[in-house]
């Protein structure tokens, strides 16, 4: 197959330009920088909705994965409905989306391959053993760019929640993208809809920007997360609007004993200009799967619609390590059950094989500059007996109730902390500071996740 060089690549690059990527939101530089291009239709697809293009995708970056020394490659997805099951990316790679073109899920479940369980979680999430590849899946690559001017990838993940709902799934449902193992990684200006279940799941990985996505799924549908982030350093997530049957976004790294052992934390992650509606989940959730750690966390400029909570804490007896340093402003929510919610008594084990004895700790976590309206309830902050959760601040927030909220507004178990400037009064465990004395916000900045080339 002869690559589109020069004057024919040029046309391909000329053709994405016009299509709108030079948005603010998106680095070209994933694009331009690739010296060699190619359209699906090149390899044999059709984007007639119909047609399997599993093997054009396939033979697609298996040819242009040649590339990966030699300047690079792209491969340009044209507008058309495209049925495939899972593709494996490479390094040095862009794959661009058109904006009317979509990625349609296979829904036969003979096409997913099934491959080993993180070792950070030691099973599937749902079922024993092994789960199905995700639908574009990436392992120990550097500088790889899953991009577009909007385009739409589809999961088709109905069949897959009728089958988890009735107990039939043989292994753990697929995600639409996981990158496992990598290094700089962009994911950017796209629309995902209806994953079987986590949309965007970076894993192992290090200098990864998530921005300019649009995630949307039934607000039913089971463990849709929007933004998984996973045993990663150095991510940001950026610009993304999100409804969700699950958390928006969910910090994670690894699962009780297995993620103990594993032993990689999430860490330096920035969150900035999420909206977000989960009537059924958290914003922003750090856990409950934290036994690896997670810590140096930042959001700022965060919005919540018709949400069950703003940001939570999930964790529990058995999952060990740490959630700390934690800083949160600007948050501005609307219909909420909860706006503070911090459980340590989650539950969900993945064996018996637990350490019973394995006691996370819940430490520095900074709230301030928070507004939210037509809310039931202000917080449950319950922390693990003898084991309290302790350097909790929040301050310079108010909280409008509904016309019906709960009794008791500040429900308090097992915390330490402090409060300044809260309305309603919070409970006598976070002791009041008096005004004007605001929860830290760390103003020098992480550096950023490396650009890709």
């Amino acid at each position: 197959m002869e690559m589109w060089t020069n004057p024919r690549r040029n046309q391909v690059l000329d053709t994405i330009l016009l299509l709108g990527i030079v948005l603010v939101l998106i680095d070209t530089k994933g694009v331009e920088s690739r010296k060699y291009s190619a359209s699906l239709t090149d390899f044999g697809g059709v984007g007639d909705g119909v047609t399997s293009n599993t093997e054009a995708f396939q033979a697609a970056i298996f040819n242009l994965s040649q590339y990966a020394s030699d300047g690079g490659s792209l491969l340009f997805v044209p507008p058309g409905k495209w049925l495939t099951a899972s593709f494996n990316l490479t390094s040095h790679f862009t794959l661009y989306i058109h904006k009317d073109a979509t990625l349609l899920a296979s829904q036969d479940e003979s096409e997913w391959a099934v491959i080993d369980p993180l070792p950070s979680y030691g099973r599937g999430r749902d079922a024993d053993g092994g789960r199905y590849i995700s639908l574009i899946f990436g392992t120990n690559l550097t500088d790889v760019v899953i991009t577009g001017d909007n385009g739409t990838i589809d999961g088709q993940g109905v069949t897959w929640w009728d089958k988890f709902h009735k107990g039939e799934l043989k292994y753990t449902r697929p995600y639409l993208i996981e990158i496992m193992y990598s290094d700089e990684v962009q994911i950017s200006n796209l629309t995902l809809m209806n994953s079987p279940s986590w949309n965007v799941h970076p894993v192992y990985s290090s200098n990864v920007v998530v921005q300019g996505l649009t995630i949307l799924a039934p607000v039913t549908s089971p463990n849709t997360d929007g933004i998984n982030p996973d045993s990663c350093t150095k991510t940001r997530i950026e610009d993304c609007y999100i409804v969700s049957g699950d958390d928006c976004v969910a910090v994670k790294s690894g699962w009780d004993e297995y993620g103990i052992k594993f032993g990689m934390p999430t860490k330096q992650l920035v969150i900035r200009r999420l909206t977000c509606i989960s009537p059924f989940s958290a914003v922003i959730a750090l856990g409950s799967e934290m036994s690896g750690g997670i810590e140096d966390v930042r959001a700022e400029d965060i919005t919540g619609i018709n949400s069950e909570s703003g940001v939570r804490i999930k964790t529990a007896v058995g999952r060990g390590n740490y959630v700390k340093d934690i800083y949160v402003r600007g948050m501005t929510m609307n219909t909420m059950k909860m706006v503070f919610w911090m459980a340590g008594n989650y539950g969900s084990h993945p064996d018996n094989d637990y350490d019973p004895n394995a006691f996370p700790v819940i430490q520095n976590i900074n709230f301030r500059d928070i507004i939210a309206e037509n809310v039931t309830m202000a917080a449950r902050l319950e922390g693990i007996p003898g084991h309290p959760f302790s350097g909790i601040c929040i301050s310079n927030a108010t909280i409008g109730l509904t016309q019906k909220p709960k009794k008791i507004q500040w429900n308090c178990t097992e915390i330490a902390g402090v409060s300044s400037n809260v309305t309603p009064q919070p409970c006598n465990l976070l002791t009041d500071q008096g005004p004007d004395n605001a929860c830290n916000f760390p103003e020098d900045s992480f550096p950023n996740p490396k650009e890709s080339k």
